[in-house]
């Protein structure tokens, strides 16, 4: 696991086999070759919760110590100063880089970086909640070196597809979760992803402590407290 000199942590679950990419189909075949050795980069932006960190995290997953994970939205009030060194790694991925747009320092920070990166021959990849040309950059040479990258929109699950993602996510953590329990989550919650996850990772911890399978009425139960 990469790691600056702050303890960041990949989470767990943060791997691309529990990523349903289901209409994302070309971005993960893209970033999975990334983390395997290619070096084009790319720009992924999306609604908050549709999964960009966890697509990050799992490039980081897969490509190990020649990658390093930057939450920028985390890190902003550290200082730029943070990412000194960064180009030293393989693959760099920023994480919702619009946290640090229209800050002086953070830019010429990141424009030297990209330099950095394009001089090595390394990789890049950027999340944001935008396009890169709709982002609020206003370093103009950062500008124009973020949107050489090629981007991908992050695609939204429709409601089947939430189901099949919460599933997914439930098998990966060695759970059984029914169709008609992960419909009864689906409309008894928010209805984002993260929102969801989190209600899942709930439910594993009770459901464990009380040697119970999720079933409906487990489920209400649960939600009740």
């Amino acid at each position: 696991m990469s790691q600056l000199a702050l303890p960041l942590r990949l989470a767990d679950h943060a791997v691309f086999g529990s990523f349903l990419s289901s209409g994302n189909e070309a971005l993960v075949a893209t970033l999975v070759d990334l983390a395997d050795g290619g070096n084009q980069g790319c720009w992924l932006w999306g609604a908050e919760a549709a999964g960009k960190t966890h697509l990050l995290q799992a490039v980081c997953d897969r490509a190990g110590d020649r990658s390093v994970y930057v939450p920028l939205a985390m890190l902003a009030d550290a200082g730029p100063e943070i990412i000194d060194g960064l180009a030293s790694r393989e693959l760099i991925c920023l994480d919702d880089l619009d946290a640090v747009a229209g800050d002086p320092a953070w830019e010429s920070a990141l424009f030297d970086l990209c330099n950095q990166i394009l001089d090595a021959d390394h990789c890049l990849i950027v999340s944001a909640s935008m396009s890169a040309r709709a982002c609020p950059v206003e370093l103009p040479d950062l500008q124009s070196r973020l949107a050489r990258l090629p981007v991908f929109q992050v695609q939204t699950l429709g409601d089947d597809e939430r189901v099949a993602a919460l599933q997914l996510r439930a098998r990966h953590r060695g759970l059984d979760l029914p169709d008609d329990t992960a419909r009864y989550l689906l409309n008894r919650s928010r209805r984002d992803m993260a929102s969801l996850y989190a209600l899942l990772d709930k439910l594993d911890l009770e459901a464990l402590r009380a040697q119970r399978r999720l079933t409906i009425p487990f489920v209400k139960g649960v939600l009740e407290l």
